[in-house]
């Protein structure tokens, strides 16, 4: 059961963090399908600020681990400026532009990865190395009946990523921004017409987007995958978008989508292991997330209310 829980949490909160940054794109009223590339650039910058101060600390430091969160953010930040550009500044399509973000972060990293090996290790590889992070159990915590098993074998990042979603579900619901943030997505007029940016406002929304989602790519790296490839590209960023949608745009209700999908990902590796099968069946089970998400689809979907103007570019005009 604790193996549940702590796999389970190490797969939910980083697939979380990425679903609260498309909260905040859509609530702003830009359609964010972009998920997925704004994790696998975020993840490369992430990946590769580590490989280079990783040469001037110890190997047991985790302080690179810190760096390349930190990069990952700034990475997905710059990277999601694309989407913000089309959807915002040009009035693209806003589903186009994002799956055409997905497709050139794929293009893009795995070329930059090649070239950064070759000048860096004269190889040409196209996978950073990073390891996986290591985890600690909390003394007293740790100990509590039932839920104890939540706080053994944590990794850093976990905490980080849970004070990252308290703060951001406070902006959203607690702040002057986040108000204008919400009503950016259900009406821009009135926003305009009570003196605020519809244009800011929604280009700061696709960059919180970016920078948690990339945030979210460097703590898969570090956990599940071990390295950056392209195979950082699993669906995880159209996951985070199914958990968006299930909890109704809700960050309260996301998390606790998302803690589903971690514990069936989790249970359905450690079925695997009880029954004792072999380990290619393994991605067989880890197929458990992508069918509740389609069973949830069915029964859920029409209870789903999105933002009013959420895909609507924003045209001052109609006013």
């Amino acid at each position: 059961m604790t193996k549940l829980f702590t796999d389970g949490l190490s797969f939910a909160l980083p697939l979380l963090i990425m679903a609260v940054g498309a909260i905040y794109s859509e609530k702003s009223g830009v359609t964010n399908l972009a998920i997925e590339g704004f994790q696998g650039f975020g993840a490369f910058a992430g990946a590769l600020a580590a490989i280079l101060v990783m040469p001037y600390f110890a190997k047991t430091s985790q302080i690179p681990i810190y760096i390349a969160m930190l990069s990952a953010a700034v990475g997905g930040g710059i990277y999601a400026c694309i989407h913000a550009l089309l959807c915002i500044n040009f009035k693209a399509n806003q589903v186009i532009s994002g799956v055409v973000v997905n497709i050139l972060a794929v293009a893009l990293t795995t070329f930059f990865t090649s070239a950064a090996n070759s000048a860096l290790t004269n190889t040409a590889s196209n996978k950073f190395i990073l390891g996986v992070s290591n985890r600690y159990t909390i003394p007293v915590l740790s100990k509590i009946p039932w839920i104890g098993g939540l706080f053994q074998k944590m990794y850093p990042f976990e905490w980080i990523i849970i004070a990252l979603v308290i703060l951001f579900w406070y902006v959203m619901y607690r702040t002057r921004f986040g108000m204008r943030l919400r009503a950016c997505g259900e009406n821009p007029q009135a926003l305009d017409a009570a003196g605020g940016n519809v244009v800011r406002t929604r280009w700061i929304a696709v960059i919180i987007s970016g920078a948690l989602s990339g945030i979210g790519g460097i703590c898969f790296a570090y956990s599940i995958m071990a390295n950056f490839s392209p195979s950082i590209y699993m669906g995880y960023g159209y996951l985070a978008i199914a958990a968006m949608i299930f909890g109704n745009w809700s960050i309260l209700a996301t998390t606790g989508v998302c803690l589903i999908f971690g514990l069936a990902k989790a249970g359905g590796q450690q079925l695997c292991i009880a029954m004792k099968l072999a380990g290619n069946y393994t991605d067989l089970f880890n197929m458990l997330p992508y069918i509740l998400t389609m069973l949830l689809l069915i029964f859920f979907s029409k209870r789903n209310h999105p933002p009013a103007a959420s895909g609507q570019p924003w045209d001052q005009s109609k006013r």
